[in-house]
């Protein structure tokens, strides 16, 4: 059995116990400790996390940065591999991770860099998309255990201001949706999140404004990079996030 790295896997959650296990079971052959700080779940996300050996704590939901930060000061090694509950490692992107930190050589690969970018590849309803923005996308997920989170109520972003970032190999599975009207319903939060952020910086927005976003994501995604390859499953999950492109700035224009 290979050894675990010098790495802190952290996972923030909250009723996640239909896909808590593959997220916890893909870092915990990989991490010297795998910690998720859970904000009350109700379910059996906290039984699931302990039976495969993880250190569950618990913390009150905090919002999306704050929460994770917390977690990652939980963390007692140099690096943190941080993962959402519908994200996982598959074996090859396991053994990409590993090859950062082989020391074969007399150094790490991993400490060329404070930040590495894994890739990730988002499933939607069982189809692993092919093009589009969603089909490769860089996420800081491999960083330092001193990086935190800029405050943001949502799409919260790893402060790398100063860092030195580099992208890896490393493929991340993300399976985005339950179903496509749980993923609406998550859509609609966000921008309600965004929405409201923005009016408390004064923002503004026209009444066109929506319109214009839904269709630059189209053109975008769907055509620019490909995402019409991926048949009816492409095309209903770029509508759903045209729709939330528009829905936002909608929010925005009317206050609401």
């Amino acid at each position: 059995m290979s050894q675990t790295l010098p790495l802190s896997g952290v996972v923030i959650t909250k009723n996640e116990a239909d896909r808590i296990a593959r997220c916890v079971a893909s870092m915990m052959p990989l991490c010297s400790e795998v910690i998720v700080l859970d904000s009350g779940s109700t379910d059996d996300t906290v039984r699931i996390a302990h039976g495969l050996g993880a250190r569950v704590e618990h913390l009150d939901w905090q919002g999306f940065a704050l929460q994770k930060n917390a977690a990652i000061a939980m963390a007692r090694e140099k690096w943190v591999l941080l993962l959402d509950a519908d994200e996982w490692l598959e074996a090859p992107a396991q053994q990409e991770l590993r090859a950062l930190f082989d020391d074969a050589k007399g150094a790490r690969p991993v400490e060329q860099a404070d930040v590495w970018l894994l890739m990730r590849r988002t499933h939607f309803l069982g189809h692993a998309l092919r093009g589009g923005s969603f089909a490769r996308e860089p996420v800081h997920r491999l960083f330092r255990s001193t990086l935190r989170h800029g405050l943001r109520a949502v799409h919260e972003y790893l402060d790398v201001e100063g860092r030195v970032v580099r992208p890896s190999r490393v493929v991340l599975e993300h399976d985005t949706a339950r179903s496509a009207e749980d993923y609406w319903s998550k859509l609609q939060r966000y921008a309600a999140l965004w929405a409201g952020e923005q009016r408390a910086k004064g923002k503004s927005a026209g009444p066109l404004r929506g319109t214009f976003a839904a269709t630059a994501y189209l053109l975008k995604n769907l055509v620019l990079r490909g995402g019409f390859i991926d048949g009816a499953a492409g095309l209903r999950f770029h509508w759903l996030h045209a729709r939330y492109a528009k829905r936002k700035y909608d929010l925005l224009a009317s206050g609401g």
